[in-house]
């Protein structure tokens, strides 16, 4: 028969259809604001920095390197380099970033300065509920600032990858300063 081809197609576009109305698991309508599908690993929206331990200015990762807004094809990342080092939460001599602002009325949640931070300071957040009712879009160094417990929340498996880097790091420079030769004051 010449038309079987189409016949077989519309009959399983008709299957699709009405078994989109009875079947419960193929049931994908949520009423929004009343129920709400939790976001997926992988779900980007805003860029956030990471701290490690108390303080969130003193514990950030971000050494204003400035690799991130060079990056940002909108341009929305605005970092000013602090003059003095400050010591980060291991007590390592740091440069942290004075100011480091993202206009969010810019920004396209792209993903790019999180891909090329070498510190992984940057980390894309998950919230999606993002209006309010001031027009202040601009957000501080104090607004991202976010510790790597939430982290590890939010993106538990990049977040195993990222610790797990950083512990080798850490271990391989404790190493390092172990092996070095003490030098003797006679």
């Amino acid at each position: 028969m010449l038309g079987r081809g189409i016949i077989k197609g519309l009959m399983e576009t008709l299957r699709n259809f009405w078994g989109s109305y009875y079947d419960p698991a193929r049931l994908t309508t949520v009423q929004y604001p009343e129920q709400k599908l939790p976001p997926q690993e992988n779900a980007r929206t805003i860029p956030f920095l990471v701290y490690d331990g108390e303080d969130r200015l003193a514990g950030l990762r971000c050494t204003a390197c400035g690799i991130c807004a060079v990056e940002c094809p909108a341009h929305c990342i605005e970092i000013v380099k602090d003059t003095a080092k400050k010591p980060d939460y291991l007590g390592k001599m740091q440069f942290h970033p004075k100011v480091f602002n993202i206009d969010m009325a810019v920004c396209m949640s792209c993903g790019i300065c999180a891909e090329v931070c070498p510190f992984d300071s940057i980390k894309m957040d998950r919230v999606f509920e993002l209006s309010s009712h001031d027009r202040g879009m601009v957000l501080e160094r104090s607004d991202l600032a976010k510790s790597n417990d939430y982290f590890r929340q939010i993106h538990p498996t990049e977040a195993a990858i990222v610790d797990a880097a950083r512990a080798e790091e850490h271990r391989k420079a404790e190493a390092k300063k172990a092996a070095a030769p003490v030098p003797v004051i006679a």
